[in-house]
């Protein structure tokens, strides 16, 4: 009986790891974006939602994001003078610092600028972030949800039971108070209440230009989240 090809050994030491040409693919990405885009705006993300993401990448369609690890966007920047891409650029990789992107356009810098400080989107908040309000249910019917989802209000801890086929609140219930991080459970009663405590928004700290080099923007950031991004792919259009 022939030898199944499945069974073929393969040394590790041929394989390519799938880490690094991506890793290097971005730098080569924003190698190319720098040569090609006029200016670079660096910005930091509030509460991070990947589908929001992309309908900037739809509103922004002439120009060009990234958002990855920031150590390996620095280097695709250059982090020093010695190896930056272009003059300045590394004053751009020093500030790369917590949830980060960068925005390569040919757009003139005070449209961009004006138009990331006029956005914003409300939107549900997660786990974890902290509520910015209190809410409490009264004792009572709720009326907007169908009787099917009663068992699930239950297990989310709500009071609840079915009376003639009618949710109904056994007694008055705080879904969350002003000033305390939200657990999963508080979280998904938040969304299935349409109650949005969360605002999607880009911060631009900075800017670069090919005529005017490096400008810091002059803001004050708010709830700046200082984590890294765990995304490691970037805008493919």
């Amino acid at each position: 009986m022939p030898k199944s090809k499945r069974d073929k050994k393969v040394s590790l030491t041929k394989t390519i790891k799938k880490g690094l040409v991506l890793k290097q693919h971005i730098i080569d990405d924003i190698r190319k974006s720098i040569e090609k885009y006029s200016g670079i705006l660096l910005f930091t993300v509030h509460n991070m939602r990947n589908a929001k993401l992309k309908d900037l990448r739809s509103e922004w369609k002439d120009s060009r994001f990234f958002f990855g690890k920031n150590k390996v966007m620095a280097l695709g920047l250059g982090k020093s003078e010695s190896d930056e891409a272009h003059d300045k650029l590394h004053h751009l990789s020093e500030r790369l610092v917590g949830q980060c992107g960068l925005l390569f356009t040919n757009r003139p810098i005070k449209e961009a600028t004006n138009w990331f400080e006029d956005f914003s989107e409300d939107d549900y908040a997660r786990a974890g972030f902290v509520a910015t309000q209190s809410v409490t249910l009264p004792e009572g019917p709720l009326e907007d949800f169908p009787h099917s989802i009663e068992p699930h209000l239950r297990q989310l801890g709500l009071p609840t039971s079915l009376q003639r086929g009618i949710v109904t609140l056994l007694k008055s219930h705080e879904v969350c108070k002003k000033g305390q991080p939200l657990t999963p459970e508080q979280a998904r009663i938040l969304k299935l209440l349409d109650k949005k405590m969360a605002v999607f928004k880009l911060t631009v700290k900075c800017y670069w230009t090919k005529d005017g080099g490096f400008q810091k923007q002059d803001v004050k950031e708010k709830n700046e989240d200082e984590e890294d991004l765990d995304m490691q792919v970037e805008d493919e259009t």
